[in-house]
């Protein structure tokens, strides 16, 4: 998806989960230096291990290919953590990129150990192509869940995701009981077999749905959204 991107369009899109966000006590931030979100995810209590295509050790992100956000409250502390990449799957596909190991390391041959494996049986990911957004690593600190901060962290995301980018499509890897809780925000498609994983260096082994949105969707909650706010 190639279309011009209306900046006006973004920033109102923005600054209604900003403006949410900062109702809540939290002020979010977005970085592109993985080294330092790396350094912040590690210091920060009960979040699990960021996987390694959010890595730099593991997997390169070329500058504007990627973003992190992060959150923190009154008292400076950390209490929101995401990221997101860019794949250029142009000549490939997601579940191809998946099951090559390519979409956790930079070069499988030099990082991946040799009983790594991922299976991906979702079929919609075959016709994942292009353009793609890959959002992850999401973490919310438990005091400040169930007050809908997943729901602004979603769209904070694909408002960047859509302004930097224009992807062809935005995708992810959840686990199935937040499917079903219905607790995943912004993706319109769901499907089980996403990825069946294991990363045995990594301690890894996961077995998660494929969600995912169109590059149009993305462009239409936007747009949509933002026509809302100027009319209300």
């Amino acid at each position: 998806m190639n279309s011009v991107v209306n900046p006006l369009h973004v920033s109102r899109f923005l600054q209604v989960y900003d403006t949410a966000a900062v109702q809540e006590g939290i002020r979010i931030s977005i970085g592109f230096d993985f080294h330092k979100y790396l350094s912040i995810a590690r210091a920060t209590p009960t979040k699990g291990p960021t996987y390694p295509n959010f890595r730099p050790d593991r997997s390169r992100i070329k500058p504007g290919e990627g973003f992190w956000m992060v959150g923190v409250d009154k008292s400076n502390e950390v209490a929101l953590l995401e990221a997101a990449r860019l794949y250029d799957l142009s000549h490939t596909n997601f579940a191809e990129h998946l099951e090559s190991l390519k979409a956790f390391y930079g070069d499988p041959t030099v990082h991946a150990h040799p009983l790594d494996r991922c299976a991906c049986i979702a079929p919609s990911a075959k016709h994942i192509t292009g353009k793609v957004a890959y959002l992850g690593d999401r973490w919310v600190r438990p005091d400040f869940r169930g007050r809908g901060f997943s729901k602004i962290m979603a769209g904070i995301a694909r408002g960047v995701c859509f302004a930097m980018w224009t992807p062809d499509f935005v995708c992810g890897l959840v686990a199935r009981k937040l499917v079903e809780k219905k607790v995943v925000y912004g993706y319109a498609h769901h499907e089980l077999g996403g990825s069946i994983l294991q990363l045995i260096n990594e301690e890894i082994a996961d077995d998660d749905c494929l969600v995912w949105q169109t590059g149009e969707e993305l462009r239409n909650l936007v747009e949509s959204k933002s026509e809302l706010i100027l009319t209300s």
